[in-house]
C-alpha cells in the first residue's frame, strides 16, 4: 500500500510516493519520465525498505513557481522528510543518476550505495553520435524548434524507449502509454528555472566509495553505454550489469528483471539474505 506526500524545498512543493516501512530507499526519474516509471520497483522493493519515488521540479504532480535551484537540494529534502534519519540507498536513472552522482559527492554520510541505470554525469564529454542515429536527432531538433510536441514526444519514445538503432516501436502497450503520458506532462510543464548543479563530477568519480551497482542496455545510445561503463570501472566499490536487448528505461521494458536486480543488491547492501 502507498502513500503521497508533499515535501517543500525552496519554491518548490515536490510530489512524494512511499511503499513500505524501514531503511530508505530513494528513487530519481529520467527526463522523459516522472516517478510513475519506478511503480513496479517501488512494490518489489517496499516488501523490505522505505521505498521513496518523488517527481522532480517541471514533472508529475511537482509544483514550483520559477526559481533558479539545486536538484540535490531538493533530493537532500526528501532524504531530510521520509529517510527517519538514516543513510538512503539512491537508485537513479539518466538525469537522476547524475543527480545521485552529485549526493554521493557533496553529501558521502547521507549515502548508503547507489544505483545508477544509463547515468548522466556533469562534465562527461559531449555525445558523439553514428551516422546512423544523425537523422534522427535532426528531426527531433526540427520538431523542437517548431514546438510540435506531439511530435517531440514520439521521437523521444523512439530514442529512448525503443533504443536509437532498434525498430521503432520496439516497445508497445502500457510502457510506451505511460512513456507518453510522463513525457506529455514535462514537456507542457512551464519553466522551473536552471538547475544550479554544474560542477563537474566526471573526473571526481573515484572519490565515491559507496557500493554501487551500475546497470544498462545494449541497444541503447553508444555513448551512454560507453559513458556507464566508465562510471562502473572508475567507482571505488563499483559493479555492472549489461542487459541485452533493453534500451535507456529498463525499468518500464522490462519491470520484472530491474525489480529483481535492484532488490538482490539492495538486499545485499542492508545484510539482509537473497
Amino acid at each position: 500500500m502507498s502513500s503521497n506526500y508533499r515535501i517543500a524545498s525552496g519554491r518548490a512543493t515536490l510530489a512524494a510516493e512511499v511503499v513500505g516501512s524501514g531503511d530508505p530507499v530513494v528513487f530519481l526519474h529520467a527526463a522523459v519520465c516522472d516517478s510513475r516509471m519506478w511503480r513496479a520497483q517501488l512494490d518489489g522493493v517496499g516488501t523490505t525498505h522505505k521505498a521513496i519515488a518523488y517527481d522532480q521540479r517541471g514533472f508529475g504532480e511537482t509544483r514550483a513557481e520559477k526559481q533558479d535551484f539545486s536538484a540535490v537540494a531538493d533530493l537532500m529534502a526528501v532524504i531530510d522528510a521520509m529517510g527517519n534519519g538514516a543513510p538512503a540507498i539512491l537508485v537513479g536513472c539518466s538525469r537522476g543518476g547524475g543527480i545521485v552522482i552529485d549526493a554521493a559527492l557533496r553529501h558521502p554520510s547521507h549515502v548508503r550505495a547507489l544505483v545508477l541505470i544509463a547515468p548522466n554525469v556533469t562534465g562527461a564529454p559531449e555525445p558523439i553520435y553514428p551516422p546512423e542515429i544523425k537523422g534522427v536527432m535532426t528531426k527531433l531538433k526540427e520538431a523542437q524548434e517548431v514546438g510540435d510536441l506531439d511530435q517531440v514526444n514520439a521521437i523521444k519514445a523512439r530514442l529512448w524507449l525503443d533504443g536509437p538503432l532498434a525498430p521503432e516501436g520496439r516497445v508497445m502497450g502500457q510502457a510506451r502509454r505511460l512513456f507518453h503520458d510522463m513525457h506529455g506532462i514535462a514537456l507542457r510543464s512551464p519553466p522551473t528555472g536552471s538547475n544550479l548543479d554544474v560542477a563537474p563530477a566526471f573526473h571526481r568519480l573515484d572519490e565515491i566509495s559507496a557500493p554501487s551497482l551500475v546497470i544498462w542496455g545494449d541497444l541503447d545510445f553508444p555513448f551512454v553505454q560507453d559513458r556507464s561503463r566508465h562510471v562502473a570501472t572508475t567507482m571505488l566499490n563499483g559493479s555492472r550489469q549489461e542487459l541485452t536487448g533493453a534500451a535507456h528505461l529498463p525499468s518500464l521494458e522490462r519491470p520484472a528483471e530491474i525489480t529483481g536486480l535492484l532488490t538482490e543488491f539492495i538486499n545485499r547492501c542492508s545484510g539482509r539474505p537473497g
